[in-house]
């Protein structure tokens, strides 16, 4: 297969995961601008879901631009990382509907985590079809941001169930406030 074919697919499966994304946007059936308030947090959700989306789409074209060959290893690879963007369109509307909920909000997260590494394992198998002084192998470098931000995503998922539980913590013992108010109205 050649690099043309492997990003005319990638570009493909890119675009029906923002279809997809997309049509989980559900049209209000009041015509009263206020019956959008209730998709605020959906809308903003599925920005944030394109943003991710945009930017694997945004470096994979970019990347290729420096890819001569691709083997076997590589269209693997990047199966991988297509498989874990397939599943954005799913966790963002399972986080929607769970009211961003805890558990959803870790798989929200582990399926970034799940893309980020894909990813750097695409990077692998195509640095391994090239030679170490390779404009691919110079533009990728250190690929500081890269493992960067699998460390952030893998400490995302614990934080994110972290601080709702320190949310429900807080929140354990019954609100003091109410407590003072009952308190002096039976004074």
């Amino acid at each position: 297969m050649t690099k043309g074919r492997l990003e005319a697919f990638s570009d493909g499966v890119i675009a029906v995961i923002i279809t997809i994304m997309v049509l989980e946007l559900k049209v209000p059936h009041d015509a009263d601008p206020k019956a959008l308030t209730p998709l605020i947090p959906v809308f903003l959700s599925y920005v944030l879901s394109f943003v991710f989306v945009g930017i694997y789409w945004n470096n994979h074209h970019h990347m290729f631009h420096a890819v001569h060959r691709v083997n076997g290893a590589t269209l693997w690879a990047n199966l991988h990382l297509l498989f874990w963007l397939s599943l954005v369109p799913f966790v963002t509307g399972w986080m929607d509907e769970s009211h961003f909920a805890a558990p959803q909000v870790a798989a929200y997260g582990f399926v970034l985590l799940g893309a980020a590494c894909a990813y750097t394992i695409l990077t692998r198998a195509l640095l391994a079809t090239h030679a170490k002084e390779s404009p691919l192998a110079r533009a990728l470098g250190k690929d500081f941001k890269g493992k960067i931000s699998v460390l952030i995503y893998i400490a995302a998922i614990p934080l994110a169930c972290g601080l709702y539980v320190l949310v429900a913590a807080v929140w354990l013992c019954p609100d003091r406030r109410f407590e003072k108010l009952f308190d002096e109205s039976k004074a």
